[in-house]
């Protein structure tokens, strides 16, 4: 989840298409923070640590995990619907095909060492919000790069994969991509972009200067890309202490429980 976090932070700068569209800039400023998109992805992780293959009670500690940490952290920058869903007494799945399904995944690749459970509990944490076909397709095909990635394949199947198993156009370099991409929150219009960042990246920084220098939803966008890119390059120990100096006490003892529990 190293990936994921550090992604949020580096990007969170330069959201709402504040950068510069350039690879070139500091990996951390005085404005570097972490986001929602690092509470979510954490929220998930706790929820599924340790608990059984049962999909009752995975949603039931998704939703509690999710709404529990969202309260914890009420200025981390989520959306209006999200926010409503945070604080409802019942809360329900709400048609979102937003990219925050894809952002908060991570936790599901690395903890289920078989393709049809990695795809299967991304669908599981999608739905409880995000369960439009395109917002769990989002969040399905990022687990399974993740997957692919830490499990030895080639960027090249790795591509094959995703094309052939969700229909993402893949065929667009960051070079094209860049001039014309904007703000923007769906699944459609990052999670493919992500995709391409991580394939033209050459190790994991390169993956989140990339995936930056489109612009857009940045800190999203690294952030899905940087999970990435942690399944194929792995993290440099000396970024990875630095995303844990970022976090708050709470949120640095899961990420510790998380990695204790993927190392084993």
């Amino acid at each position: 989840m190293y990936g994921a976090i550090l992604g949020d932070i580096i990007g969170s700068p330069y959201e709402f298409d504040r950068g510069s569209k350039t690879k070139d800039f500091p990996l951390f400023s005085a404005r570097s923070t972490f986001t929602d998109d690092t509470v979510m992805t954490l929220a998930v992780a706790e929820a599924f640590m340790d608990a059984p293959l049962d999909e009752g009670i995975l949603r039931t500690r998704l939703v509690e995990a999710m709404q529990r940490w969202g309260k914890a952290y009420p200025h981390a920058g989520y959306g209006v619907r999200f926010s409503d869903w945070l604080w409802a007494d019942d809360p329900r799945p709400y048609g979102s095909y937003g990219n925050g399904s894809a952002m908060r995944v991570s936790a599901a690749a690395w903890l289920y060492d078989d393709m049809d459970t990695v795809r299967r509990m991304a669908r599981l944490s999608a739905a409880v919000t995000h369960n439009h076909p395109e917002g769990v397709k989002g969040a399905e095909a990022t687990a399974a790069v993740i997957f692919l990635g830490r499990t030895g394949h080639s960027k090249a199947a790795i591509r094959d994969y995703v094309v052939q198993e969700f229909g993402y156009d893949l065929s667009r370099t960051c070079d094209e991509i860049r001039p014309g991409y904007y703000h923007v929150e769906s699944c459609q219009q990052t999670v493919p972009e992500a995709i391409t960042a991580f394939l033209e990246g050459t190790d994991f920084e390169d993956v989140i200067r990339t995936a930056v220098s489109l612009g857009g939803d940045c800190d999203t966008l690294a952030a899905i890309a940087g999970s990435m890119a942690e399944g194929f390059y792995g993290v440099p120990e000396e970024l990875r202490r630095q995303c844990r100096a970022f976090l708050s006490q709470p949120l640095r003892e899961i990420l510790l429980r998380f990695d204790a529990k993927i190392s084993k």
